[in-house]
């Protein structure tokens, strides 16, 4: 005799359901035989994957579309002065710079650089159309994104053929970060009309230097620098 796991009732072999409940009679020697019914679906969905021109265009589409709606904004309505340059600049810094990471991503790194130093330039200059004066721009803005452009194209060119590990990126780092300091002090002394000294990029100076020092002494010695990669894990 069998009974329902259900309802208790006494059941006869030849059932194959419970005239109770209704629950189903499973013979436990035909376990192994039972098809197990899995409560997930067998085929694997995957959603499309969006390219590369599809976020082109949106990235296009919405940098020109905020800088037509601002500039006709600024022309018929708030047109005291030319604010909208500098929303146009901005959007034209974005689509430049998002250029090679969405619509073209062989683009050479330098030649990206060059672009981003460019486009950062033409938005400068365009802020020359508000402050109603282009000296700053061509005394000192424009020589500044000359010099960071260079360390930064420089920086590169020393990550892809000199060296990329860790400790030879700190001694370019740190020396870029020390000739970018000096110059913007000379840059902003010859602008003002001061003598071409140093006060606060010398002590950048300073520290970047003690720190050059110590970082070639360390890639110089073999078991310094394999040290330095155990206890930092690089």
């Amino acid at each position: 005799m069998s009974y329902c796991v259900n309802c208790g009732v006494e059941l006869e072999s030849s059932l194959t359901s419970c005239p109770l409940c209704n629950t189903p009679v499973i013979n436990p020697n035909e376990l192994p035989y039972v098809k197990k019914v899995s409560p997930y679906p067998e085929e694997m969905g995957q959603v499309e994957v969006v390219k590369r021109k599809d976020w082109a265009i949106l990235l296009s589409v919405v940098c020109g579309a905020t800088a037509a709606t601002c500039g006709l904004l600024n022309f018929l309505v708030f047109n005291q002065s030319m604010w909208s340059l500098l929303v146009i600049g901005i959007c034209i810094i974005i689509w430049v710079a998002a250029f090679p990471a969405i619509v073209y991503t062989k683009f050479p790194i330098y030649v990206s650089l060059l672009a981003d130093g460019a486009s950062i330039a033409v938005y400068l200059y365009m802020i020359t159309y508000v402050t109603h004066s282009d000296r700053w721009f061509f005394s000192l803005a424009l020589p500044i994104v000359v010099v960071i452009l260079c360390i930064a194209e420089i920086f590169t060119l020393l990550e892809k053929k000199v060296a990329h590990t860790f400790l030879p990126s700190a001694v370019y780092l740190f020396g870029g970060v020390a000739i970018l300091c000096v110059s913007i002090e000379l840059l902003i002394n010859r602008f003002v009309g001061n003598d071409p000294a140093l006060s606060w990029s010398a002590i950048v100076l300073t520290v970047c230097v003690i720190i050059e020092i110590a970082l070639i002494t360390i890639l110089s010695k073999r078991r310094f620098r394999d040290a330095v990669r155990r206890r930092l894990h690089f």
